[in-house]
């Protein structure tokens, strides 16, 4: 029988009140393998980006000024004092009446505040006839548009995705810190579960729950250990909470919490040395037998078999918890432009 079927609310509650989030630890990892990882420390920015003021058009930089009143009845004429190609530092000072043939992306010349497209001139020798007009930094790409010298881009908390990883990397740096992920034992019961990839006898059914658990934890930020399948036998269950209490940070169970005489998982909690039983059914159905317990401060979640209940029961009482410990939150930075 269930001692006190709580609400959801209770059921919550008392998860929340009993279980905190234990300092896991800090690794320093490769900004390649960092997607999905927890930042444990803030991102700031140790260069402009772009760097530098730099061209969005193939064309002319100019003076803004030399080109005013430019149209096609009466152009401006520049003297062209060079080229400046993608990933060249311009060794070119443009004074006025001067302008250099620029690519896309390339930075900016000394003395130069604009940009003309090509298709608006035209190049006869060593001159270049401007047909239409520029203002000051049109077609120009400031330094630290997008991100700013000593800019707080990241916060602790924040799940890395593959943008952020791009952005990352478009400050220069090639390693982050991050809090090592939770260790997650995932274990289905039950005598009449297969796992995939054997036979399938008469009667009996393929482990499920065991999958889309283990996914659903390591999308929390978790890591699974998928346990496999455990029949309902005292002893075998016994053996292997204790194996996964052992070896992982919290376990997850699913199966074997009702009150059929084969139901052994809330008797072998209540076994175990340092057990405390925080939930023992729950006003909910799918999930009334769901049982929650703290084994000498480690959390197990007991689910229910079927695999419904076992997934929403994950969802409200189980993900809440690993994104918590996983220490999940946090702002998100993008760049603005990317060309």
């Amino acid at each position: 029988m269930f001692r006190k079927l709580l609400s959801l609310d209770e059921a919550k509650e008392k998860i929340s009140r009993r279980f905190k989030p234990k300092p896991l630890g800090v690794e320093q990892i490769p900004l390649l393998e960092a997607n999905r990882r927890v930042l444990a420390e803030q991102v700031v920015s140790p260069i402009d980006v772009p760097p530098f003021n730099r061209s969005t058009v193939d064309g002319y930089a100019v003076k803004a000024e030399d080109t005013f009143g430019a149209d096609e009845a009466s152009p401006a004429r520049l003297r062209l004092r060079g080229a400046i190609n993608v990933g060249e530092l311009p060794n070119i000072k443009l004074e006025k009446g001067e302008t250099a043939e620029i690519a896309t992306g390339a930075p900016l010349p000394k003395g130069a505040d604009a940009v003309v497209m090509m298709e608006n001139t035209e190049k006869r020798g060593e001159t270049v006839l401007v047909y239409r007009s520029v203002v000051e930094n049109e077609n120009v790409m400031k330094a630290g548009a997008d991100i700013k010298k000593d800019e707080v881009v990241f916060t602790p908390g924040k799940r890395l995705t593959w943008k952020d990883i791009g952005v990352i990397a478009a400050l220069g740096v090639k390693t982050v810190k991050v809090y090592r992920k939770p260790r997650v034992a995932v274990i289905s019961t039950g005598t009449e579960i297969v796992a995939p990839g054997n036979r399938l006898p008469p009667g009996k059914i393929y482990d499920i729950n065991g999958y889309t658990l283990s996914a659903s934890v390591a999308e929390c930020g978790a890591t699974p250990l998928n346990m496999g399948v455990v029949p309902d036998d005292y002893q075998q269950l016994s053996e292997t909470l204790r194996e996964a209490l052992e070896t992982t940070d919290a376990v997850i169970t699913s199966g074997g919490v009702s009150v059929g005489p084969r139901d052994f998982i809330p008797r072998i909690l209540e076994s175990l040395g340092g057990h405390e039983l925080v939930v023992h059914g729950i006003a909910i159905k799918p999930g009334k037998p769901t049982t929650v317990a703290l084994i000498n401060g480690k959390p197990v979640f007991a689910l229910p078999g079927h695999p419904t209940s076992a997934l929403l029961t994950f969802h409200l009482l189980v993900r809440p918890f690993l994104a918590m410990n996983s220490r999940i939150s946090g702002v998100e930075k993008t760049l603005k432009s990317v060309k």
